[in-house]
């Protein structure tokens, strides 16, 4: 009896703690620099929208694929063999990480303001159509984002 009341109070606390989970992964990100701002806020229509791949500017995954690489490389063979498939996976896992982690998809937004004026803003994995409203952020020059209305 015991037994089955402690499995029963634990699937009830992973199910709500998991429903706690949910609430948050659809919550939108903002970056750290988005905190303590003051934006103005200007609406528009979406004209035309690009598919584009952003590149990062970090090494980490051109990094991480070379040490994934050269490690995974490095159990093949024995000698100057294996010293050549640590090398040989080394660059392969450089060349994976960069293609892989290092980029990301996004889209180039053609936005109409309704104040006239016409912007063009990348944002990554958004997935925006042409004729959508939308809340442009600003701070500045700079935009900080632009969410669905």
């Amino acid at each position: 009896m015991k037994k089955s009341l402690t499995l029963a109070a634990t699937a009830l606390l992973a199910l709500g703690l998991s429903g706690c989970a949910n609430l948050y992964n659809m919550a939108p990100t903002v970056p750290a620099t988005a905190t303590q701002q003051a934006y103005t806020a200007k609406t528009g229509t979406v004209k035309s929208v690009r598919y584009v791949v952003v590149e990062d500017q970090s090494p980490v995954g051109t990094l991480l694929g070379a040490v994934t690489g050269a490690a995974l490389g490095s159990t093949i063979g024995r000698g100057k063999g294996r010293t050549l498939a640590a090398v040989a996976g080394g660059v392969a896992g450089a060349y994976v990480g960069k293609e892989m982690i290092d980029k990301a998809n996004a889209q180039e937004l053609t936005i109409h303001l309704d104040n006239g004026r016409t912007i063009v803003v990348v944002r990554k994995g958004t997935n925006f159509y042409p004729g959508e409203r939308v809340k442009v952020l600003y701070n500045g020059n700079s935009v900080g984002n632009v969410e669905p209305l």
